[in-house]
């Protein structure tokens, strides 16, 4: 099971040692890797040097010299988060070439798509019983660092794993009416998914949730999932099938 972990519960160290516990309690049922961002820790540091943020189509525009602010931080939050899950091996995506990249629009600067997994380092982690917990940042054709985005990150490695993923966000999961509780869509196929954009109840910042988990299906990940990260016992319930919003094709 891959767990896309980002969003607010990295903002403070009593919710990131939450989802640490709620990654421990599935770790019990099935084999775990973590593939997280940090975008509030990569605005602080960021913001602290004087270098200013713009996005495009929700990604981080990433000239060299935030790159490395972006590299810096993020390996950072990656030695926190795989201490906090513990038995885990905290992975940046130079770390014998885990995760490789190509530019994807010379606009953007240093932000890359994913083109390869180094699926047998993975596996090997897992045979060992450790949770490899990798961070974001992946390694360009000219030998340095790219930005990549969690959510298509994360989807890479379930579909090179052959592995479902769940999302962690900050709600529930898909609603229909949203914030009406009783439309929270336990289950919704490609198709359904691609209506509820055209037709406008899947909408916002939930688009992007949405075509992170399409993504990672094409990229064969057995199914996704969008489920919350701040409610405790959820994660195991998600991967379960008994929270979140399932998504298959």
């Amino acid at each position: 099971m891959i767990v896309k972990y980002g969003g607010n519960a990295m903002k403070s160290a009593e919710l990131r040692r939450a989802v640490a516990g709620e990654i421990a309690v599935l770790r019990a049922e099935v084999p775990v890797v973590v593939v997280h961002g940090g975008g509030p820790v990569i605005e602080r540091e960021l913001v602290a040097r004087g270098i200013e943020s713009e996005f495009r189509g929700g990604l981080r525009v990433t000239p060299p010299e935030a790159m490395d602010v972006v590299e810096m931080a993020l390996a950072a939050l990656n030695k926190r988060l795989s201490q906090d899950v513990g038995h885990a091996v905290g992975l940046m995506g130079r770390d014998s070439e885990l995760l490789v990249a190509e530019v994807l629009d010379p606009a953007l600067g240093r932000v890359g798509r994913v083109t390869g997994v180094n699926v047998g380092l993975l596996r090997t982690l897992l045979g060992a019983g450790l949770t490899p917990v990798v961070g974001c940042v992946a390694l360009a054709p000219d030998g340095e660092a790219l930005n990549v985005n969690a959510d298509t990150a994360a989807g890479a490695v379930a579909g090179a794993l052959g592995e479902p993923i769940v999302f962690l966000t900050d709600v529930d999961g898909v609603y229909r009416a949203y914030p009406d509780p009783d439309s929270l869509a336990a289950h919704l196929t490609r198709a359904e998914v691609e209506a509820g954009i055209r037709d406008g109840w899947i909408a916002g910042g939930m688009i992007p949730k949405v075509r992170a988990a399409l993504e990672a299906l094409d990229a064969g990940a057995l199914f996704a999932v969008i489920a919350s990260g701040m409610k405790a016992g959820v994660l195991a319930a998600a991967a379960r099938g008994e929270a979140g919003t399932r998504v298959t094709p």
